[in-house]
């Protein structure tokens, strides 16, 4: 039994070991609490006093948004409603200014101008609008044969070619010509009178092209352009008509050029093509052709306006129809029609100057080609009964 009991004494702490040990940490509370709390807490009340002061900016930047937004919505507001009077005032003054233009445009007193942007797309719609009223209805004009006037609301078809263009699809080899309606009505698949053919012609299709899109045109009227499949039979100036009185318009006048280069090819054996590819070219009006008076078109001079067009010649011959050619700048700078009748005016019997040559078209008709106005006046001069022209008809 002693033995047990002095067991647990050795496990258990004398009175005086408890009693220091309460004494001790009766000190360090009492030490922690005038020291080390004061401390904390004023680190916490400071914490506290940030973060409530963070709510109240917070809350008070939400009110001050609040008010601004709410400011910023009226006068957005008001914004919107001065704008629509300005856009209605904007709008009842050009319709004004519009009318007022159009009276003095069509008085010949002012031209009209339009701003827009298509690719803001501003302005676009006023424009064309206005457009439509302001383009004058398709002008009325004279037949050549009787020097009447053909009204554009008449009933019988007219139109006249002003423009053929070859090769529009390369893998077709096809000829558009362009025919702008004078009178009438066309329709797919009618006929009319070609006047330069003599002969009835169907119109089969009419087509509108619209950069490389192409559509088939059922039904067209005064003032409308159309394109025509051309197998060789048009000719810039023609004319196309139906009813029982044929008319005529007059052909379009022809400037003359004043440049001119020998023009023939180097591959013999190509002849065909050398021969289909300038004709179709002139045809258009692109260049002018002439050759020698009864000769043939294996050499022939080309006539044009700019230099630029002999080089796109050269190269339509060559990328069109696998044609090359040799070409010679000539000196002459005047061209001059005859119009004197070519069964009764002969050529060879003119006094004309040394450097001066005698050509004809590929209608046939006399041309005299000049190297300067000097050689001019001396051909008119030397030539009491010799009628020139400077322009003639395609």
């Amino acid at each position: 039994m002693v033995t047990a009991a002095s067991e647990m004494e050795l496990f258990l702490p004398k009175s005086y070991d408890i009693f220091w040990s309460l004494v001790i940490l009766i000190i360090v509370a009492v030490f922690f609490y005038k020291f080390f709390l004061p401390k904390f807490q004023a680190v916490f009340d400071e914490r506290a006093a940030k973060i409530e002061g963070g709510i109240a900016k917070a809350e008070q930047a939400q009110k001050d948004a609040d008010e601004a937004k709410a400011k910023y919505d009226a006068q957005l507001s008001n914004a919107r409603v001065e704008a629509s009077k300005i856009r209605d005032d904007a709008r009842a003054e050009a319709s004004h200014i519009i009318a007022d233009a159009r009276t003095r445009a069509e008085a010949d007193a002012a031209q009209t101008v339009f701003f827009g942007s298509a690719l803001t797309n501003f302005g676009v719609e006023p424009f064309l609008e206005n457009f439509l009223r302001l383009t004058p209805t398709p002008l009325a004009r004279v037949d050549s044969l009787t020097g009447e006037t053909v009204d554009p609301c008449r009933d019988e078809f007219s139109a006249f070619i002003f423009k053929i263009q070859a090769n529009m699809n390369k893998a077709h080899r096809d000829r558009i010509a362009f025919m702008r309606i004078c009178s009438g009505k066309f329709e797919r698949g009618m006929e009319a009178y070609h006047v330069q053919e003599g002969k009835n012609i169907k119109l089969a299709t009419g087509t509108q092209l619209m950069a490389q899109d192409r559509a088939i045109v059922d039904e067209a009227y005064a003032g409308d352009i159309i394109g025509l499949f051309d197998p060789g039979i048009f000719s810039i100036g023609d004319t196309l008509c139906t009813g029982k009185k044929k008319i005529e318009f007059a052909g379009i006048p022809t400037f003359s050029p004043e440049h001119f280069a020998r023009i023939e090819q180097k591959d013999t054996m190509k002849r065909k093509q050398f021969v289909k590819g300038m004709e179709q070219i002139a045809q258009e009006g692109a260049i002018q052709i002439f050759r020698e008076v009864g000769g043939g078109m294996e050499e022939v001079v080309v006539g044009v306006v700019g230099v630029l067009q002999l080089e796109v010649l050269e190269y339509r011959l060559n990328t069109e129809y696998n044609v090359e050619i040799r070409m010679q700048q000539l000196p002459f700078e005047q061209l001059r029609w005859i119009q004197n009748d070519p069964d009764t005016y002969v050529l060879r019997d003119l006094d004309l100057t040394s450097d001066t040559k005698a050509v004809e078209d590929m209608k046939g008709n006399r041309l005299l080609l000049f190297t300067s106005d000097w050689a001019i006046r001396w051909a008119e001069t030397h030539n009491e009964t010799l009628k020139l022209s400077e322009f003639g008809n395609i």
